[in-house]
């Protein structure tokens, strides 16, 4: 890889209940180089309950960033240290969330409201740790959309230390919109994140929110330091294999979906001995042969109860076995 590139190329982003450390896996079966995020955990959650359970993740994970959600600059140093120790290469604060239940606990996107204490959020955990303090935000919150309200917003979070913005590049309307309806609703702008690397020049700029084919990508690197895939990467996993010899300029062998199905079976089998449901790793790889002949029956035999309950790994292989073809489609 070309190491004079940005760390936030190509990243994958967090994603609840989605981006769970088995997803990661995953994930990193099919880059080596894309930046993966953990789904948001709360402070409170980490403050006063099992660390364990939250942070604890793969070494092939690697790069990996966890999200916190939280508004208390100590809870957040605090957090941000326990990153730092179980290994995270990036602690990234929560400013783009819209959904009401997070308004509730006074973070996400209604933080972007608060730039001062957004500041004072990530000086806290910058003092506190030497892994990057980043930070993903919306470019506005509900008609307040103007360039010069996500400007300030970046230019006074940036006094605090974070160097690192990763831009959704809608507006959040945190009243009348589902979560779901954020992600479609509000339009992009992405002419918004083009001026902010203008303006701050300093900064990595890393563009998400409706990127999904690798032209976009291609677009948005032209011009900024990275780029953030969603629930596209989620749902056509396959779009990653591509990632390390299109954008990192890595020419070792694109693996196979038979090599990642092989290594996703082993990977369960350890998973299972630890206590891991079969379902909880298999739910995450319902998009790999999307598009291809067979992909229908990979997910539904991966969906079944009956046989998830048995908790046989070789489901998978099996499953994979109803696809068509897979080697000429790979």
């Amino acid at each position: 890889m070309n190491k004079s590139l940005s760390p936030w190329r190509f990243c994958i982003a967090p994603m609840m209940d989605w981006t769970a450390r088995h997803c990661r896996f995953f994930h990193r079966l099919l880059s080596r180089h894309a930046r993966l995020y953990t789904e948001m955990v709360t402070t409170g959650a980490l403050i006063h309950g099992d660390v364990p359970r939250h942070l604890d993740f793969n070494a092939e994970e690697h790069p990996v960033a966890l999200q916190l959600g939280g508004s208390e600059p100590d809870d957040l140093a605090h957090c941000a240290r326990l990153a730092e120790r179980w290994g995270y290469e990036e602690v990234n604060l929560n400013c783009g969330c819209p959904s009401e239940r997070v308004q509730r606990g006074a973070f996400g996107a209604c933080l972007m409201a608060e730039p001062l204490l957004v500041r004072d959020c990530v000086k806290a955990m910058a003092d506190a740790v030497a892994i990057p303090v980043t930070v993903k935000h919306r470019i506005g919150i509900d008609r307040v959309d103007t360039y010069g309200f996500v400007r300030d917003f970046v230019g006074t979070v940036a006094e605090g230390g974070a160097r690192v913005f990763i831009v959704h590049a809608r507006s959040a309307w945190l009243k009348g919109l589902s979560p779901k309806e954020n992600r479609e609703v509000p339009p992009l702008r992405y002419e918004f994140a083009r001026r902010l690397k203008a303006d701050f020049p300093d900064c990595t700029i890393v563009l998400n929110g409706g990127i999904a084919d690798a032209a976009a990508v291609d677009d948005a690197l032209a011009g900024l330091d990275g780029v953030m895939i969603g629930r596209y990467a989620y749902h056509e996993p396959w779009f990653l294999a591509q990632a390390d010899q299109r954008w990192f300029g890595d020419d070792h062998a694109v693996p196979t979906r038979e090599d990642v199905v092989q290594a996703m079976r082993e990977y369960a089998v350890a998973a299972m001995a630890a206590g891991t449901p079969l379902r909880a790793v298999t739910r995450h790889m319902l998009g790999l042969y999307q598009g291809l002949p067979g992909a229908r029956a990979w997910r539904r035999m991966l969906s079944d109860n009956l046989r998830l309950a048995q908790g046989d790994a070789q489901l998978i292989s099996e499953a994979a076995g109803q696809v068509r073809a897979p080697r000429l489609a790979a």
